[in-house]
Protein backbone atom coordinates (compact mmCIF):
# COMPACT_ATOMS: atom_id res chain seq x y z
CA UNK A 1 0.00 0.00 0.00
CA UNK A 2 2.91 2.25 1.04
CA UNK A 3 4.58 1.57 -2.55
CA UNK A 4 1.49 2.27 -4.18
CA UNK A 5 0.64 5.74 -2.95
CA UNK A 6 4.78 6.51 -3.65
CA UNK A 7 3.77 5.71 -7.27
CA UNK A 8 0.78 8.21 -7.13
CA UNK A 9 3.12 10.89 -5.57
CA UNK A 10 5.98 10.33 -7.92
CA UNK A 11 3.11 10.56 -10.88
CA UNK A 12 1.54 13.39 -9.57
CA UNK A 13 5.06 15.39 -8.86
CA UNK A 14 6.07 14.50 -13.06
CA UNK A 15 2.75 16.28 -13.91
CA UNK A 16 2.87 19.18 -11.81
CA UNK A 17 6.87 19.58 -12.91
CA UNK A 18 6.57 18.89 -16.18
CA UNK A 19 3.50 21.82 -16.22
CA UNK A 20 5.99 23.95 -14.42
CA UNK A 21 8.92 23.68 -17.16
CA UNK A 22 7.09 23.76 -20.05
CA UNK A 23 6.02 27.68 -18.53
CA UNK A 24 9.79 28.16 -17.74
CA UNK A 25 10.58 26.83 -20.87
CA UNK A 26 8.79 29.22 -23.36
CA UNK A 27 8.81 32.11 -20.59
CA UNK A 28 13.32 31.52 -20.62
CA UNK A 29 13.90 30.37 -23.87
CA UNK A 30 14.80 33.68 -25.62
CA UNK A 31 17.32 34.60 -22.43
CA UNK A 32 18.29 31.25 -20.58
CA UNK A 33 20.38 29.81 -23.17
CA UNK A 34 21.74 27.15 -20.70
CA UNK A 35 18.09 26.08 -19.41
CA UNK A 36 19.23 26.90 -15.78
CA UNK A 37 15.41 27.55 -14.66
CA UNK A 38 14.38 24.18 -16.46
CA UNK A 39 17.23 22.12 -14.67
CA UNK A 40 16.31 23.67 -11.50
CA UNK A 41 12.82 21.94 -11.71
CA UNK A 42 14.19 18.84 -12.07
CA UNK A 43 16.41 18.89 -9.57
CA UNK A 44 12.68 19.85 -7.64
CA UNK A 45 11.42 16.76 -9.01
CA UNK A 46 14.59 15.00 -8.15
CA UNK A 47 13.70 16.39 -4.06
CA UNK A 48 10.14 15.32 -5.37
CA UNK A 49 11.14 11.40 -5.59
CA UNK A 50 13.64 11.11 -3.35
CA UNK A 51 13.06 13.82 -0.48
CA UNK A 52 10.29 11.98 1.01
CA UNK A 53 11.35 10.32 4.59
CA UNK A 54 12.23 6.87 3.52
CA UNK A 55 14.26 7.50 0.33
CA UNK A 56 17.00 10.48 1.95
CA UNK A 57 19.69 7.80 2.26
CA UNK A 58 21.76 9.47 -0.43
CA UNK A 59 25.42 9.41 0.27
CA UNK A 60 27.46 12.19 -1.77
CA UNK A 61 31.03 11.68 -1.66
CA UNK A 62 34.15 13.93 -3.25
CA UNK A 63 31.77 16.66 -4.68
CA UNK A 64 35.23 18.76 -3.65
CA UNK A 65 37.19 17.74 -6.35
CA UNK A 66 34.71 19.68 -8.78
CA UNK A 67 34.17 22.89 -9.98
CA UNK A 68 30.42 23.85 -9.94
CA UNK A 69 31.59 26.53 -12.74
CA UNK A 70 33.09 24.83 -15.22
CA UNK A 71 31.60 21.83 -17.82
CA UNK A 72 32.67 18.36 -17.96
CA UNK A 73 31.95 15.78 -19.95
CA UNK A 74 30.64 12.87 -16.96
CA UNK A 75 30.87 8.94 -17.42
CA UNK A 76 28.93 7.19 -14.71
CA UNK A 77 28.18 3.20 -14.55
CA UNK A 78 24.60 2.52 -15.35
CA UNK A 79 22.20 0.32 -13.03
CA UNK A 80 18.43 1.79 -13.11
CA UNK A 81 16.59 4.89 -14.17
CA UNK A 82 17.82 6.24 -10.43
CA UNK A 83 20.92 6.90 -11.83
CA UNK A 84 19.30 9.70 -13.85
CA UNK A 85 17.60 11.15 -10.79
CA UNK A 86 20.34 10.60 -8.41
CA UNK A 87 22.93 12.49 -10.77
CA UNK A 88 21.17 15.41 -10.02
CA UNK A 89 22.78 15.58 -6.41
CA UNK A 90 25.91 16.86 -8.47
CA UNK A 91 26.26 20.74 -8.24
CA UNK A 92 26.36 20.88 -12.09
CA UNK A 93 24.08 22.22 -14.87
CA UNK A 94 24.20 18.99 -17.46
CA UNK A 95 22.77 17.38 -20.50
CA UNK A 96 22.26 13.46 -20.62
CA UNK A 97 22.88 11.82 -23.85
CA UNK A 98 20.48 9.84 -24.35
CA UNK A 99 18.27 7.14 -27.29
CA UNK A 100 15.65 8.76 -28.78
CA UNK A 101 13.35 5.83 -27.10
CA UNK A 102 12.79 7.49 -24.29
CA UNK A 103 11.02 10.58 -25.76
CA UNK A 104 8.05 8.41 -26.19
CA UNK A 105 7.80 7.87 -21.99
CA UNK A 106 5.01 10.15 -20.31
CA UNK A 107 6.20 12.95 -18.94
CA UNK A 108 10.16 12.21 -18.85
CA UNK A 109 10.20 12.39 -22.94
CA UNK A 110 8.55 15.77 -22.79
CA UNK A 111 11.31 17.33 -19.74
CA UNK A 112 14.04 15.69 -21.79
CA UNK A 113 13.04 17.90 -24.95
CA UNK A 114 12.60 20.73 -22.81
CA UNK A 115 15.75 20.09 -21.05
CA UNK A 116 17.79 19.96 -24.12
CA UNK A 117 19.58 16.36 -23.87
CA UNK A 118 21.23 15.19 -26.72
CA UNK A 119 18.84 12.44 -28.04
CA UNK A 120 20.57 9.70 -30.66
CA UNK A 121 19.30 7.46 -32.54
CA UNK A 122 21.55 4.59 -31.26
CA UNK A 123 20.71 2.29 -34.85
CA UNK A 124 22.34 5.22 -36.92
CA UNK A 125 26.82 5.24 -35.21
CA UNK A 126 28.10 8.33 -37.36
CA UNK A 127 25.11 10.18 -37.23
CA UNK A 128 24.58 10.14 -33.53
CA UNK A 129 28.23 10.26 -33.12
CA UNK A 130 27.97 13.74 -35.70
CA UNK A 131 25.37 14.80 -33.29
CA UNK A 132 26.86 14.07 -29.96
CA UNK A 133 29.67 16.41 -31.32
CA UNK A 134 27.79 19.32 -32.50
CA UNK A 135 25.18 19.81 -29.36
CA UNK A 136 28.34 18.55 -26.96
CA UNK A 137 29.77 21.56 -28.36
CA UNK A 138 27.24 23.71 -27.99
CA UNK A 139 26.37 23.00 -24.43
CA UNK A 140 30.31 22.48 -23.41
CA UNK A 141 31.09 26.43 -25.33
CA UNK A 142 27.82 27.71 -22.89
CA UNK A 143 29.25 26.46 -19.84
CA UNK A 144 27.10 23.32 -19.64
CA UNK A 145 28.46 19.94 -18.50
CA UNK A 146 27.55 16.69 -20.56
CA UNK A 147 26.64 13.30 -19.23
CA UNK A 148 27.41 9.75 -21.14
CA UNK A 149 26.75 6.32 -19.74
CA UNK A 150 29.36 4.43 -21.75
CA UNK A 151 27.74 1.42 -21.26
CA UNK A 152 25.15 2.43 -23.44
CA UNK A 153 22.78 1.08 -21.91
CA UNK A 154 21.78 0.40 -18.56
CA UNK A 155 22.75 -3.22 -16.96
CA UNK A 156 20.38 -5.83 -16.37
CA UNK A 157 22.43 -7.62 -13.96
CA UNK A 158 24.11 -4.81 -11.38
CA UNK A 159 27.08 -5.86 -12.77
CA UNK A 160 29.11 -3.04 -15.27
CA UNK A 161 29.19 -3.91 -18.91
CA UNK A 162 32.11 -2.77 -21.15
CA UNK A 163 32.04 0.89 -22.21
CA UNK A 164 31.66 2.16 -25.56
CA UNK A 165 34.12 4.77 -27.29
CA UNK A 166 31.67 7.42 -28.70
CA UNK A 167 31.74 9.53 -25.20
CA UNK A 168 35.46 9.43 -25.10
CA UNK A 169 36.02 10.34 -28.62
CA UNK A 170 33.51 13.23 -28.15
CA UNK A 171 35.40 14.51 -25.01
CA UNK A 172 38.41 14.36 -26.52
CA UNK A 173 37.64 15.70 -29.98
CA UNK A 174 36.00 18.79 -28.23
CA UNK A 175 38.72 19.22 -25.61
CA UNK A 176 36.84 18.43 -22.50
CA UNK A 177 37.50 17.51 -19.30
CA UNK A 178 36.40 14.24 -18.18
CA UNK A 179 34.55 13.64 -14.99
CA UNK A 180 33.81 10.25 -13.96
CA UNK A 181 31.07 9.73 -10.88
CA UNK A 182 30.56 5.69 -9.56
CA UNK A 183 26.63 5.03 -8.41
CA UNK A 184 25.39 2.23 -6.33
CA UNK A 185 22.72 1.09 -5.24
CA UNK A 186 20.24 2.79 -7.55
CA UNK A 187 19.18 -0.28 -8.78
CA UNK A 188 18.01 -1.73 -5.73
CA UNK A 189 16.12 0.66 -5.06
CA UNK A 190 12.65 -1.00 -6.25
CA UNK A 191 12.67 -4.69 -5.36
CA UNK A 192 13.41 -6.98 -8.20
CA UNK A 193 10.04 -8.13 -10.54
CA UNK A 194 8.37 -5.87 -8.43
CA UNK A 195 7.12 -2.39 -8.16
CA UNK A 196 7.52 -2.38 -4.59
CA UNK A 197 10.30 -0.03 -2.91
CA UNK A 198 13.03 -1.36 -0.84
CA UNK A 199 12.91 1.59 1.89
CA UNK A 200 16.00 0.60 3.62
CA UNK A 201 17.83 0.81 0.46
CA UNK A 202 21.33 3.30 0.61
CA UNK A 203 22.51 4.90 -2.87
CA UNK A 204 26.02 6.28 -3.29
CA UNK A 205 27.32 8.35 -5.96
CA UNK A 206 30.75 8.80 -5.61
CA UNK A 207 32.79 11.38 -7.40
CA UNK A 208 35.99 10.49 -9.27
CA UNK A 209 39.12 12.84 -9.78
CA UNK A 210 38.91 14.53 -13.14
CA UNK A 211 40.71 14.08 -16.14
CA UNK A 212 42.00 17.51 -17.34
CA UNK A 213 41.39 17.95 -21.00
CA UNK A 214 45.28 18.10 -21.94
CA UNK A 215 45.01 14.80 -20.83
CA UNK A 216 42.24 13.63 -22.43
CA UNK A 217 43.05 15.43 -25.81
CA UNK A 218 46.58 13.66 -25.89
CA UNK A 219 45.70 10.14 -25.05
CA UNK A 220 44.59 7.46 -27.19
CA UNK A 221 40.46 7.02 -27.13
CA UNK A 222 40.95 3.33 -26.31
CA UNK A 223 43.86 3.65 -23.63
CA UNK A 224 41.30 6.46 -22.01
CA UNK A 225 38.23 4.17 -22.43
CA UNK A 226 39.86 1.41 -20.33
CA UNK A 227 41.63 3.48 -17.55
CA UNK A 228 38.26 5.37 -16.86
CA UNK A 229 36.23 2.01 -17.22
CA UNK A 230 39.01 0.36 -14.63
CA UNK A 231 38.24 3.00 -12.42
CA UNK A 232 34.79 2.88 -12.23
CA UNK A 233 35.21 -0.83 -12.03
CA UNK A 234 37.21 -0.65 -9.15
CA UNK A 235 35.61 2.29 -7.05
CA UNK A 236 32.15 0.28 -7.72
CA UNK A 237 33.63 -3.21 -5.94
CA UNK A 238 35.20 -0.49 -3.46
CA UNK A 239 32.12 0.91 -2.46
CA UNK A 240 29.98 -2.17 -2.51
CA UNK A 241 32.42 -3.95 0.16
CA UNK A 242 31.96 -0.89 2.08
CA UNK A 243 28.10 -1.20 2.20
Amino acid sequence: MLSLIYWIWILISCLIITLLSAIAWVVCYPFDKRRTVVHALSRCLVWCIHGVPFLTRHRIEGLEKLDPKRAYVIMANHNSMFDITSMYYLPLNFRWVTKREVMKTPFFGQLIFMHGDIMINRGRAAQAMEQMLREGKMWLDRGVSVAVFPEGTRSKTGEMARFKAGGFMMAKELEATILPVVMDGTNRVVKPKSFLFNWKNRITVRVLDPIPAEEVTKADTRDLMERVEKQIREELAAIRIKN
